[in-house]
């Protein structure tokens, strides 16, 4: 009997391959803090150059939406919406696209780019800590917790020891650390609607909405702007090509994971993701790495999993 209940479960649900596509999700994130610092310096994207910073994340975000609107197309996913208020829910989608996409990665190039990448990658956890506080403050399904509680205690001491130290191992500013924090506030309040997407439309097409009509929201104005890429060479293109990629696959393999698993079952991989961001920063942009990034990295992850770990 359970053999055959294991049997009918989609390859989504079955452990194993939750864990799988978790982690993948997860580390491929991670690796985006080096490759995008790695993309502006081999394209001469310098700090000053906002234009270019917008066109770089636009043409990442276009085109990912644009391959996961294909993949749903080529696999007869429904494209129209659930609900009959079509005014209703185009405005919600581009409110989702603006705050999932276009404001969200916009503050997080900037700031990434003023910033070390392993820092970056601590600071930006500040969105798993945001999203339960909002959670509870605007859903009544979601009640505030001692385990909840003590886990964003922990995890924004976390975020705090990130400002422990002299001068030179960093310390708080508003281009830099500002901008994650801009951009954490901007995926947690994304991550909330995210409930209201699924009503409205299939996530997986929801997704390729968001990443293209926000990844147009940010090419535009770029281009506006004057926005240009100074040099383009095979080794910068190929970094381009690994971010795409990245958010194809893991904005793909977490929503679907989503909506096929309790939250706090996926959520608890997410973990993973300053470690890995700030270890591979350490490693590819030969950034030092200070004792404080052990310790902010260590709370902020104990954070998470004490927030994730009551969760069924």
């Amino acid at each position: 009997m359970e053999k055959k209940e294991t049997n009918t479960l989609s390859i989504f649900q079955r452990p194993v391959w939750v864990s799988l596509f978790a982690l993948t999700a997860a580390i491929s994130w991670g690796w985006a803090y080096p490759l995008i610092k790695m993309g502006m310096e081999e394209y001469q994207i310098t700090a000053d150059m906002t234009g270019s910073k917008m066109l770089f994340a636009g043409i990442r975000f276009f085109i990912s939406g644009i391959i996961i609107l294909a993949i749903a197309r080529s696999s007869h996913r429904k494209f129209g919406f659930k609900k009959n208020a079509v005014q209703e829910n185009v405005w919600f989608l581009l409110l989702y696209a603006l705050l999932n996409t276009t404001l969200h990665y916009a503050f997080f190039y900037f700031g990434l780019s003023h910033n070390a990448g392993a820092r970056s990658a601590i600071l930006n956890s500040m969105s798993v800590f945001t999203v339960v506080i909002f959670a509870c403050i605007f859903f009544k399904s979601d009640r505030m917790t001692w385990r909840k509680a003590l886990g964003c205690i922990i995890g924004f001491l976390g975020i705090l020891a990130l400002n422990l130290g002299g001068k030179e191992s960093g310390s708080f500013t508003f281009l830099g650390d500002g901008m994650i924090i801009l951009n954490a506030l901007c995926g947690a309040s994304a991550s909330l609607l995210t409930r209201g997407l699924s009503k409205r439309v299939d996530v997986f097409v929801g997704t390729g909405y968001s990443l293209s009509i926000g990844g147009a929201l940010l090419v535009i104005p770029a281009l506006l702007m004057g926005g240009y890429l100074p040099v383009i060479s095979l080794w910068g293109i190929t970094i381009l090509l690994l971010l795409i990629a990245i958010s194809t696959i893991s904005f793909a393999l977490y929503n679907k994971l989503l909506t096929c698993n309790p939250v706090g079952k996926v959520a608890i991989y997410n973990s993973l993701i300053p470690v890995v961001g700030a270890i591979t920063s350490c490693l590819c942009l030969g950034e030092t790495f200070y004792w404080k990034y052990l310790i902010a990295g260590a709370l902020a992850t104990a954070g998470i999993y004490i927030i994730n770990k009551g969760k069924k």
